[in-house]
């Protein structure tokens, strides 16, 4: 694993752990403030509840008294007091019920079918018997009794409280109740609340967690960017000072070469001519094998000119570029049989040694690949600047290549990719387009490549008008 990856992943599992850490203690949190708050709104409900119910009773307790006081127990003031209480509603299921002691329903506004029918041992949802219960509670002086009883508005059975109180003199048990599967619905409702809530904080976690992890790979991506650069500059750098050795190495062999090397085969040349002027011309089996050791000597000295001349041709440094391309395309089209032409550079300023060197190297390298696989018959170069930089152009009309193909395929195309990196030592670009019967090379120098490798002292080293 990479050590990046591994900073990364440091700077990340801490933090991806306190956010879960974080959010449990959220999600706990807030699961038992949802616990308490539903007990409390259901407590305060309630008491809210038992209280209203208490006041509903002794409001009709207050509108019956004045009949119950009057100490007539015949059937027309019970019947009287019947009709007062079915009077007294408070919306649709808002009413007053009335039984006897023995559990027999007296009056019952909203469901009419149960009046005379005897429901002590009537038993609700829950198990227990809700109006033996009710008619207990109204003996002790009255109280509350939880208990479920079907919903008229909705004819379903729902859970309800009742307050009970007992007039005892007639033996009755009257009370009200109030349904409270309302509160359920403002509890689930709560309930639906507090998980949106939970869902949203939730929610902010996750995305600080995206956002953090998002920070810290960008500064990641962007330290790994940093570095990446500074290692190509430091790539580029090598590279450059890696051919700038390889150029002088060059110029030191090319100029032994030439100065001690040729000198030495030209001293036995003469020598060897001297010893066969000499002798006598009758003394023929001595004369052959020197004149052969001549003719080896001149195709000696040849080669170590040409070599020399390969290595770091003289011209390059002393007549600049566009003299050095037209020496160097002359002599090997003139070996490969094509025809050659140069263009443009007239009025160009030579450009920095660096520069000048590497559009050498690279139109050497070029020429060889024409005169290897191109069997081309004519070459062209341009050599052609302006304000924005400077640009050399090879073109042959010969077979072409698949560049693309070239380029993907690591065993082939070492010239190309050698000739490509040379340009980009130099801040360059290069292009390369080929199809048969043209194939175009492309080296493009901008301004500030040759402001840059030009010498402090060489002020006027840029490119004429």
């Amino acid at each position: 694993m990479r050590l990046r990856l591994k900073l990364i992943l440091l700077a990340v599992l801490p933090l991806l752990l306190s956010l879960a850490l974080i959010a449990f203690a959220v999600r706990q949190q807030e699961a038992e403030l949802a616990r308490r708050q539903q007990e409390l709104v259901k407590t305060v409900y309630m008491n809210a509840v038992e209280s209203e119910l208490r006041h509903y009773v002794a409001l009709a307790l207050s509108t019956i008294t004045p009949l119950y006081n009057t100490g007539r127990d015949d059937e027309a003031i019970r019947r009287e007091v019947m009709k007062q209480l079915a009077m007294l509603d408070y919306g649709s299921d808002g009413y007053f019920f009335l039984y006897d002691y023995d559990g027999t329903n007296l009056m019952h506004p909203r469901q009419p079918e149960l009046v005379g029918q005897n429901l002590l041992d009537h038993v609700d949802s829950t198990g227990q018997r809700p109006i033996k219960v009710m008619i207990d509670r109204a003996k002790e002086g009255g109280g509350t009794v939880y208990y479920t009883w079907n919903k008229p508005s909705q004819r379903k059975v729902a859970a309800k409280i009742a307050y009970v109180t007992g007039l005892d003199r007639w033996h009755w048990m009257v009370g009200t109740g109030i349904y409270v599967d309302d509160v359920e619905a403002v509890l689930d409702q709560l309930d639906r609340e507090m998980v949106g809530n939970l869902n949203t904080t939730m929610a902010w976690i996750v995305a600080t967690a995206l956002f953090a992890i998002s920070v810290i790979v960008a500064a990641a991506l962007l330290i790994g960017l940093g570095e990446r650069r500074a290692a190509d500059a430091k790539l580029t750098l090598l590279t450059r000072k890696i051919v700038s050795s390889q150029e002088e190495e060059r110029a030191y062999v090319s100029r032994e070469l030439h100065d001690s090397t040729s000198q030495t085969l030209v001293s036995v040349k003469l020598l060897t001519e001297s010893a066969l002027d000499r002798m006598p011309v009758a003394d023929g089996g001595a004369r052959a094998p020197l004149q052969r050791a001549l003719q080896r000597l001149n195709e000696a000295l040849l080669e170590v000119r040409g070599m020399s001349h390969r290595l770091r041709p003289a011209m390059l440094d002393q007549l600049g570029l566009r003299a050095a391309l037209r020496n160097l395309g002359e002599e090997m089209c003139g070996h490969g049989g094509q025809r050659f032409e140069l263009h443009g550079g007239e009025d160009l300023a030579d450009p920095p040694e660096a520069i000048k060197t590497v559009l050498f190297r690279v139109t050497q390298e070029a020429l060889t690949n024409i005169r290897k696989h191109a069997a081309a018959t004519r070459v062209t170069i341009e050599l052609d600047g302006d304000r924005r930089g400077l640009r050399l152009v090879i073109e042959d009309n010969g077979r072409g290549f698949d560049a693309q193909a070239m380029a993907e395929h690591p065993g082939r195309g070492i010239g190309l990719s050698n000739m490509r990196e040379r340009i980009a030592t130099i801040g360059g670009s290069f292009e390369i387009e080929s199809q048969p019967g043209r194939t175009r090379v492309r080296a493009e120098i901008p301004a500030e490549a040759l402001r840059r490798f030009a010498a402090p002292v060489a002020a006027s080293g840029g490119l004429a008008a």
